[in-house]
């Protein structure tokens, strides 16, 4: 009995001890989860504002937060989860996160997370996922997620983090997802990184300051399935280990530095599926070993430096999709291997050296979407084999060798959207079943030897925007069927045969941007319907055999900002209703037989500021005073009419850069400007009663010929003695001013510390002239004081500068930064001049030479001025715009000039200043092609440029460019779609510009695919 009253004495204190253990570790939990509703709650309202509506039911008098949205709890009640994404919170990184014993995973992104990732992150020691990518956070990744053992996912990308990857990471033996794309961090990638067994995606990529090699030791990771450090300055090789990555799936490192081969070893990986390595310099050939990756489905390795031929083992590959190797040194012909690529959809081997034939098993690939073969060596005829895929929509051939005729089979390629096979050999006529394909867009077939006729099939295309047939022998006549083709806006059939009367249902193509008949026959008179193109902004159909009136009704076309009537027969007076035409630009009707009196309307047209040329014609009558309100205009040529009068009404154009008024009636003494006096005899020849000796006795100021006929002696008197009151007046302030120079200039010798000169005799001056100059450097030199200071930019100070002969130049100071950027670098250019250091930054500039930066390269060889030379210098703004890079700047390599660095980059849209790159997509195609604008304008030729409306035409082409493709989806590049307007080179532009408006030497200028890229597919963003 005692012994079982212990027992049962033993047992209630048994059952009081686990009460009171019970009790205490309740106690201790509700402690913890009193500590996290506080923890929580005191995060969520640092803001002022009000928190998102999803988180009402945070009631920080809650005993714990499991039932809160956004909160995962344990069965112990704590938290182990937080999950909030793309809610706008803009709440800084939650501090005391240690209070969280229990916490696993961290996702809060896509929520404008601000400040920094806080050191105390590494005592959150249960923490297995950390995630908050797309937000605001800054400073630098703290050193203690080294101590996160079990972590596993660490995703901080697309954040401003900066600093470099810390090796601590290395510490992290479990992690499997390293996620840092798209931040600003720096440095080389940890070697430690080799450490992590169990990594299995690195993404680093989109970090531009991120350097140095790819670490060998990543060979050692035998888990990792992606490695993406795409748009950084990673350099060197890639390394030969990474062919030990049996389950390597992705490896994008494109638009970087890597250089040298790319190793056998790859071949290895056979577990690769996308091999993205295109915007590099890697060389030397392909090596065959890529044939052995059988789930290879993209290669892309476009625009590097690979040379040697297409190695046939490719053709193995039998997963691929995609091929673009475009922009290389490749050589050889297309294996016929590749016809075992059944799953091919893109094939792109533009701009290389390809020769030999298109394989006629290419038609093999029946789901082909694009085949992009342009700017080889390529021969022979097109397959007709090629009819036969049905989902081609882009086939582009353009500038090869191709002969014979276009197959008929093609018309069998019904999903087929653009096609361009311009700057070949092709002969024969245009297959009507091309006009049958109802997707069809572009036909491009410019500068063959095409014949034959402009089947009336064409009316069955009513998809087609563009039609250009340029440069072909094609006769007969515009059929009447091309009325049903709505949605054209560009048909260009210059420089053919055709003949015959224009249709009148050609006013149906109410779509119309553009319409050059130029260089035909076609005769007649032009017909009233065109009236009806509302849109036409050019209508070009110089050198035919038109007759008749010009119809008055071309008053309508009030976007018409291009009109080229010349060389035909028209007769008649010139219609004042073409002074209707608000925004015409550039007007010639020259040479024709009009006839009667220069309609004042035309000058009523504020825009004409190109060229107005009314030569070779039958006009009379004098010359308007209202052509003064001409003051924009550059160009006018009014010879070999039966004009009379006196010149006197021209003296107000002050930006003409060009007249001709020979041949005609002219009398009288010419205007006093410095127009007249740089015009030729050859410019004023013809004009027997007019003075043009060359003599100072034919310059008449306008002004003072009307007071000396309509004043009386009185008031001549008056006048006398008000210009001799001034002429004293002005001789006074010159001796001053000359007492002030020649005061400035004495101390400017003796003082060895002058800011402006740079101090008396200690070094002497070095002149650098590249074109025959009438003053001297001593002329130059005393002009820069301040008094003739006009202006000061980031570069340096313009100074005014009077040279002895009367002649006045702009002289520029550089920096001494600026000066730093240029120094032993030559000059290549000059008009202007400008100082030039020698060597001692710290003082003034000594050496004069010529500009290089905004300047023309072709004012170092000529004085003429012309507005080619406005067109260079505003293509360099625009490379500055684009680019972020001043004209001369330290951060270019080489000390190359901002033109000259875009060029070698080959379009590559690594010249984008860094915030631009950001952009989306469908941007960066426009920014592109709007460099390649940039680059026409900037050609070294003053011929080749275009002029300003040839620019702002193409501008608003790019604008309207993807409007116009909206349901094809024809942008399949990532610089915009490729077609013949221009075939861009490996330097730059091609010379051949056919394009949207035509320049006066024939040249022609679009602004569609300016710049090569790859397709969209190529432009992934996966860094």
């Amino acid at each position: 009995m005692p012994r079982q009253r212990f027992n049962s004495a033993t047992k209630n204190h048994h059952q009081k001890l686990i009460f009171l253990l019970l009790l205490t570790l309740l106690s201790f939990s509700t402690c913890f989860a009193n500590n996290e509703v506080a923890t929580l709650v005191s995060w969520l309202h640092i803001s002022p504002s009000l928190p998102h509506s999803s988180f009402l039911n945070w009631n920080p008098s809650d005993p714990n937060p499991c039932n809160w949205s956004h909160i995962t709890c344990s069965d112990k009640k704590l938290v182990t989860q937080i999950t909030i994404q793309s809610i706008e919170l803009a709440l800084p990184f939650p501090s005391n996160l240690s209070s969280l014993k229990s916490l696993e995973n961290l996702v809060i992104s896509g929520a404008n997370l601000t400040g920094t990732i806080p050191l105390d992150i590494g005592l959150c020691t249960s923490l297995t996922s950390i995630d908050v990518g797309a937000n605001s956070l800054v400073g630098t990744i703290p050193s203690s997620i080294g101590e996160l053992q079990n972590l596993q996912d660490l995703i901080i990308n697309s954040n401003q983090l900066t600093g470099k990857i810390p090796v601590e990471v290395g510490n992290c033996t479990n992690l499997r997802n390293l996620i840092l794309f798209d931040n600003q961090l720096s440095g080389d990638v940890p070697i430690e990184l080799g450490k992590l067994s169990n990594l299995e995606v690195i993404r680093a990529g989109g970090n531009r300051d991120v350097t140095g090699k790819i670490p060998d030791e990543l060979g050692s990771c035998q888990n990792l399935k992606v490695i993406g450090l795409a748009d950084t300055k990673i350099s060197g090789s890639l390394p030969a280990s990474l062919g030990r990555l049996g389950k390597l799936q992705t490896l994008s490192v494109y638009t970087t530095m890597l250089s040298g081969e790319i190793p056998p070893d790859l071949g290895n990986c056979s577990e690769l599926i996308d091999l993205y390595l295109y915007e590099n310099r890697l060389s030397g050939s392909l090596p065959p070993e890529l044939g052995k990756l059988q789930k290879l489905e993209k290669m892309l390795l476009w625009q590097n430096d690979f040379l040697g031929p297409i190695p046939d083992e490719i053709g193995n590959c039998r997963s691929l999709k995609i091929i673009d190797i475009s922009l290389n040194s490749l050589s050889g012909s297309i294996p016929e291997l590749f016809g075992n690529l059944s799953k091919l959809e893109e094939l792109m081997v533009s701009n290389n050296n390809i020769s030999g034939l298109i394989p006629p098993v290419l038609s093999n690939a029946t789901t082909l979407v694009q085949l992009q073969l342009d700017t080889n060596h390529i021969q022979g005829t097109i397959p007709v084999e090629l009819g036969t895929l049905s989902e081609l929509s882009v086939f582009f051939a353009w500038e090869n060798k191709l002969e014979g005729s276009i197959p008929s089979a093609l018309g069998g390629c019904t999903s087929l959207q653009a096609m361009d096979m311009s700057d070949n050999l092709l002969t024969g006529t245009i297959p009507s079943s091309l006009f049958r394909l109802q997707n069809l867009v572009k036909l491009l077939l410019i500068s063959n030897d095409i014949s034959g006729s402009i089947p009336p099939e064409i009316g069955n295309c009513s998809s087609l925007i563009r039609l250009r047939l340029v440069g072909n022998r094609i006769s007969g006549e515009i059929p009447k069927e091309i009325g049903f083709l709505k949605s054209l806006s560009f048909l260009d059939l210059s420089l053919n045969h055709f003949v015959g009367a224009v249709p009148d249902e050609i006013g149906n193509c109410t779509e119309l941007q553009m319409l050059n008949l130029s260089n035909n026959s076609f005769g007649g008179n032009l017909p009233i319907s065109l009236s009806s193109l509302t849109k036409l902004q050019v209508l070009d159909v110089s050198d035919n055999k038109f007759e008749g009136q010009i119809p008055g009704s071309f008053g309508h076309l009030s976007s018409l900002n291009r009109l080229i009537l010349s060389r035909n027969a028209f007769s008649g007076p010139i219609p004042s209703s073409l002074g209707r035409c608000w925004n015409l630009q550039l007007l010639d009707l020259s040479s024709n037989s009009l006839s009667g009196t220069i309609p004042l309307e035309l000058f009523e047209i504020e825009g004409l500021n190109i060229a107005l040329n009314l030569s070779w014609n039958a006009l009379t009558g004098v010359i308007p005073s209202q052509i003064s309100a001409l003051n924009k205009l550059s160009t006018l040529d009014l010879s070999h009419n039966r004009l009379g009068g006196d010149l006197m009404a021209l003296s107000g154009l002050e930006n003409l850069i060009s007249l001709n008024v020979s041949y005609n009636n002219f009398t009288g003494y010419l205007p006093d400007n410095k127009l007249f006096r740089q015009l030729s005899a050859t410019e004023l020849a013809g004009n027997r009663g007019l003075c043009s000796s060359g003599h100072d006795s034919c310059f008449l100021n306008y002004l003072g010929r009307l007071a000396a006929q309509n004043s009386s002696d009185s008031n001549r008197s008056r006048r006398l003695k008000w210009a001799i009151a001034l002429l004293s007046v002005v001789a006074v302030a010159m001796a001053v001013v000359v007492v002030v120079v020649v005061f400035r200039v004495m101390k400017a010798s003796g003082e060895e510390t002058d800011s402006e000169v740079g101090g008396g005799n200690s070094f002497s001056w070095q002149f650098t002239p590249f074109q025959k100059l009438n003053f001297s450097v001593e002329q130059v030199l005393r002009c820069l004081v301040e008094a003739n200071v006009i202006g000061k930019g980031c570069s340096g100070v313009v100074y005014r500068a009077e040279m002895d002969t009367r002649e006045v130049v702009a002289v520029k100071k550089l920096w001494p930064t600026t000066t730093a950027a240029r120094n032993n670098e030559g000059v290549r250019d000059s008009f202007s001049t400008e100082l030039v250091d020698d060597g001692d930054f710290a003082r003034s500039s000594n050496t004069v030479a010529g500009s290089y930066g905004y300047i023309a390269p072709e004012y170092g060889y000529m004085m003429k001025i012309t507005e080619k030379s406005d067109v260079y210098s505003y293509g360099v703004v625009v490379l500055e715009v684009l680019t972020g890079k001043q004209p001369i700047d330290p951060t270019i390599p080489e000390g190359l000039h901002i033109v000259d660095w875009v060029r070698l980059r080959k379009g590559s849209t690594y010249v984008l200043d860094s915030s631009l790159r950001a952009r989306p997509e469908s941007e960066i195609d426009e920014m592109m092609q709007t460099l390649g604008v940039a680059l026409l304008c900037v050609n070294p030729s003053p011929d080749d440029r275009p002029t300003m409306k040839d620019v702002a035409a193409m501008l608003e082409e790019i604008r309207h460019e993807r409007e116009e493709f909206v349901k094809v989806d024809l942008l399949l590049k990532a610089n915009g779609e490729q077609d013949d307007e221009m075939s861009t080179t490996r330097g730059g532009p091609s010379k051949k510009m056919e394009g949207l408006y035509l320049g006066s030497n024939n040249t022609s200028f679009t602004a569609s695919s300016l710049s090569y890229s790859s397709s969209s597919n190529a432009k992934v963003a996966f860094k």
